[in-house]
């Protein structure tokens, strides 16, 4: 195991060299402040210290604060794990030491890890290192004196867009605005930084106090100005988070009030954010994410990816071109198939078109878009196949047809070829059913735009072989996309969770309640859209499909809609056409369509289903869980039989799949903080008097009735998986 440590060498030239070691990104765990302080301690004692260079083992500065320790604060709400950093050592310790500090960066410095940095008196750093303060991504503010010394080594307007943006910069950028006082080679980095520190010892270089520093900042009626439009900017793209106001709070005081006063408010920010529910809700999906490739029996066997390098994508319509793309982003050589070569080049040209947009934004250069397109190859037969590691099929949902081509794809793919479906319904049992090779057969249930989403669901059967999941969970992060390890059933995980969302957005709507209404409480929620933007989006044709197979699967809990089919009959096609339950003009922007109010009230006389023929009268709060608790509840039925192993790969689902707010930590971890009885009480009262669709799963009365979460692992199931 290795050792998390702090050493400190001390030179012939009078530079102690104090090097952080905790693989891999030298996290500032609480063992390693406690080591910074007590060698900084030692190196002012010593007379034979003239100057300290502080820099990382393993080619990294640091990435920051230990995350397990901000999850400890909040689970136990001891604060005191967090000490004063932010006073204690990088102003007492490193910045108004009698001795000099120099920051020695390679790899990345982010978070606590730059904000040691800048408490030292220079930065010297490598080429291409990775520099940035990403805390708001977790919930919670700069808290070891960032918020201070960004703008004023920066200036103002750089610093805000750095922290509320989240956004990284590399060293080169850094050295132009003043953050790094020097790029060197990294054979140059340790003698540059020792000769450094030793000149601003002996006065042949400024000793610069950042936190001192004001040559930088912008007048305090600019500062005001830039300020207040930031404030602006994150209400409206962040309206239900509080830590970015709290961050440019923070800043503001130190603009104001002089840099001490602005750390002080900074430190007393960070301890009260740190509790807040969505700083709670972040950092769960942070671990959550990183915890979706361990997957019992399966990852624990001591498996080995192989090497994929070559796939076959076979169609090339919206979500195979959206594949084939994400593919040779990541230098993986794809053989596109269609039926035809007037399909093919159609298919060939949507990847184009996915690149060139790259192009245009100035993310992939016209050199590397010809070469990425070169990894394509088009093909309208098997001809190609017979040298592929993989073949993900993307043709219609037609369980004939796909059976056919696995069929094929038996005989021709090599023995070790993984054969995956990216049907998003479809029972894999039934897609392999005309096959001999099941153990090779998995879901690669890709969201659309497929080179856009990040959720990659891995869907596996009875008899899926754990060497083709390994396999597969490896191809997803290569390609950048977050794996989840799934069971097989009608919609799998994502899809099986939050089919109710429509349907009780649509029973609310035949009882009464505004469309328009259900949309805005649902986007003020934090989805990015309604429930009715969302199906003119996706298509009335895809939702009458798809619909079809959850009443056939689960019949007793589904509301069938007579909307959808009469929206059709009036010849609305939502987006597609221009009109839906919105009207759209030529930029995409939505706006209420009138005329939809006529076709809504001949639904509601169709379905008759509206309490003495009036409408229900429904408080917001009540729309929000008519909609959601639906959701938690399906999702505790997708927990109980087994289809996902833990309920955060769930919550992360729910995230990435369905845009559910990060910040609320995803559906279970919602479910959790609403607790299992209210959402219980409240869906039998529902089902009372509307039906089946809210009926509460056997898994939520339990976890009612025992008061347990329901994010707390299943137990042995003794009780089997029950509706």
């Amino acid at each position: 195991m290795v050792k998390v440590e702090v050493t400190m060498e001390v030179g012939a030239d009078g530079v102690a060299i104090i090097k952080m070691n905790n693989p891999p990104v030298n996290a500032l765990a609480v063992t390693v402040l406690a080591g910074l302080k007590e060698k900084y301690d030692e190196a002012m004692r010593r007379n034979d210290v003239k100057a300290i260079v502080v820099t990382g083992n393993g080619g990294r500065f640091s990435g920051g604060f230990d995350i397990n320790v901000l999850q400890e604060v909040q689970q136990t709400g001891n604060l005191s794990h967090l000490g004063r950093v932010s006073v204690d050592l990088m102003i007492n310790t490193i910045e108004d030491a009698k001795k000099p500090s120099v920051a020695a960066i390679q790899g990345l410095a982010l978070g606590g890890g730059l904000e040691l940095a800048m408490s030292c008196h220079a930065r010297i750093s490598t080429p291409k290192a990775q520099l940035g303060l990403p805390e708001l991504q977790l919930g919670i503010i700069p808290g070891f004196g960032g918020t201070q010394r960004l703008p004023r080594l920066v200036g103002l307007q750089k610093a805000v867009e750095i922290m509320l943006l989240s956004k990284s910069i590399m060293s080169e950028e850094g050295s132009k605005l003043g953050l790094i006082d020097a790029v060197v080679s990294p054979g140059e980095l340790m003698t540059t930084a020792r000769m450094w520190a030793l000149d601003i010892a002996e006065r042949r270089r400024p000793w610069i106090i950042s936190l001192k520093r004001t040559d930088k900042l912008e007048s305090l009626g600019e500062a005001r100005e830039i300020l207040k439009f930031a404030r602006a900017q994150a209400k409206k793209t962040a309206p239900n988070l509080p830590h970015p106001q709290l961050c440019l709070d923070v800043i503001e005081e130190g603009i104001v009030a002089g840099g001490l006063a602005g750390v002080l408010k900074e430190e007393k920010g960070f301890n009260d954010i740190i509790l807040s529910e969505t700083a709670k809700g972040l950092v769960h999906f942070f671990f959550s994410q990183r915890a979706t490739t361990k997957v019992p029996g399966v990852t624990d066997l001591g498996l080995k990816p192989r090497q994929i390098k070559k796939v076959a994508v076979l169609g090339g319509g919206l979500m195979g071109s959206g594949i084939a793309t994400s593919l040779v982003l990541s230098n993986i050589p794809v053989v596109l198939k269609e039926v035809n070569a007037g399909f093919l080049q159609q298919g060939i040209n949507r990847i184009s078109a996915n690149l060139k947009s790259r192009v245009k934004k100035g993310s992939m250069t016209q050199e590397k878009f010809e070469k990425t397109m070169s990894l394509i190859t088009g093909a309208v037969d098997y001809a190609e196949f017979r040298n592929v590691d993989m073949v993900i099929e993307a043709v219609i949902e037609k369980i004939s047809l796909k059976q056919e081509i696995f069929s094929d794809l038996e005989k021709i793919c090599p023995a070790h070829c993984i054969l995956a479906t990216n049907t998003s319904t479809i029972d894999l049992n039934l897609i392999g059913a005309k096959t001999h090779v099941q153990d090779r057969i998995v879901g690669a249930h890709f969201f659309s735009p497929a080179h856009v989403m990040p959720l990659l669901e891995i869907v596996r059967t009875e008899k899926t072989s754990p060497q083709i999941i390994v396999d597969l969970i490896n191809v997803g992060k290569n390609i950048k996309k977050v794996p989840i390890v799934v069971g097989n059933c009608t919609g799998f995980a994502v899809n099986r969770m939050f089919f109710p969302y429509t349907q009780s957005a649509h029973m609310l709507a035949v009882l009464g309640v505004d469309i328009y209404r259900i949309d805005k409480v649902i986007t003020s929620f934090g989805m990015p859209m309604g429930p009715f933007r969302l199906q003119d989006l996706v298509g009335y044709e895809v939702s009458i499909e798809v619909g079809k197979q959850f009443v056939t699967a689960f019949g007793d809990r589904t509301f069938k809609t007579p909307l959808t089919e009469l929206m059709i009959e009036n010849k609305r096609a939502g987006e597609k056409n221009g009109k839906g339950y919105y009207i759209y003009d030529e930029k995409r922007r939505a706006s209420p369509a009138p005329e939809v109010k006529e076709i809504i009230e001949q639904a509601r006389k169709n379905s008759k289903i509206m309490p003495d023929g009036k409408p229900i009268v429904v408080t917001d709060r009540e729309i929000l869980e008519m909609i959601f608790f639906p959701v938690v509840n399906e999702t505790c039925r997708v927990l109980d039989e087994g289809i996902a192993i833990k309920a955060s790969d769930l919550d992360v689902s729910s995230v990435l799949g369905m845009g559910f707010p990060a910040y609320r930590g995803g559906i279970i971890f919602w479910g959790d903080s609403i607790g299992a009885g209210h959402i219980y009480s409240s869906l039998k009262k529902w089902s009372e008097s509307y039906g089946g669709l809210f009926k509460p799963s056997a898994y939520l009365e339990e976890r009612a009735a025992r008061g347990i979460p329901l994010s707390a692992p299943v137990a042995a199931r003794n009780f089997g998986s029950r509706l």
